[in-house]
Formats: structure tokens, sequence, C-alpha cells
């Protein structure tokens, strides 16, 4: 899956100077990331309604879609396939393949080092402090 999302993002930063009345991809970029976002987030519902319905089919469909969408977004804010592996794979040493990091809840614990902190964006994220893992690829 990896590679096919490496592809995609390769076609899609190929297809950013693309004339906008003829590429999706150009208009959606040219449109930005607020028309992106919106984007993202109605396959997102669309994969959601379609998997309480069981249209296995349709969700397959839809999640393409949403990939899709994913992947355009990150080509605009700059972020490759390769720095999502990363945070993954992080994320893997630390909980396991299937586990996510916790959010802050009130009363919830939290593990050893993990601090919630404030990006400039506005937006709190989780951090592990000090970082445990040494990441050879930066």
């Amino acid at each position: 899956m990896t590679d096919s999302v490496q592809k995609l993002y390769a076609a899609v930063l190929s297809a950013r100077t693309g004339d906008p009345t003829l590429s999706r991809t150009a208009k959606l970029i040219r449109d930005g990331v607020p028309k992106m976002a919106k984007k993202l987030g109605e396959e997102a519902i669309e994969v959601g309604i379609e998997a309480v319905q069981h249209n296995r089919p349709a969700v397959v469909r839809e999640s393409a879609d949403l990939v899709y969408n994913l992947v355009v977004l990150w080509s605009e804010l700059g972020i490759t396939p390769a720095e999502v592996w990363r945070e993954m794979d992080r994320r893997e040493a630390l909980y396991g393949i299937a586990e996510k990091l916790q959010k802050s809840r009130h009363g919830s614990r939290r593990p050893a080092g993990l601090e919630s902190v404030m990006s400039d964006d506005g937006l709190r994220h989780d951090v592990l402090q000090p970082l445990l893992l040494h990441d050879k690829h930066r």
C-alpha cells in the first residue's frame, strides 16, 4: 500500500501545475486548503455511512476517494507519505500496530513521558518527552 500512496503522491505533485479546467487535482489545489479539508471530511463521512449500511464495495470506493483527498491535502501542506509512515512506525514501537496515542481526558492516565503541547497552528498535540526513538531519517 505504501508504494501505491507514494505513486499517488507523485502524481498529485505533477498535477499541481496542470490546467484546473482539465485536471480535478489541479482544480482542488487551486481552490485551497479549506476546499481540500472539506472534501476530505465529506469522503470520511461517506465511508462511515457506507460502513454502517454494510455496503462493502462502496466502502472500498469511498476509501479510495478518502485516500486521494488526504494525499492532495498532504501535498499542499508539504507533508510526505514518508513522514506519516515514520509517525506510524513510532506509534507502533510505543503502543503496537493497532493502537493510537491516547487523547487527553480529565482523569485519564497518560503514558509516562507523554505531554500535550500547543503548536503554532493552535492545535494540541501529544508529544513524547524525551524522544525515545532515534529516527535515522532526520
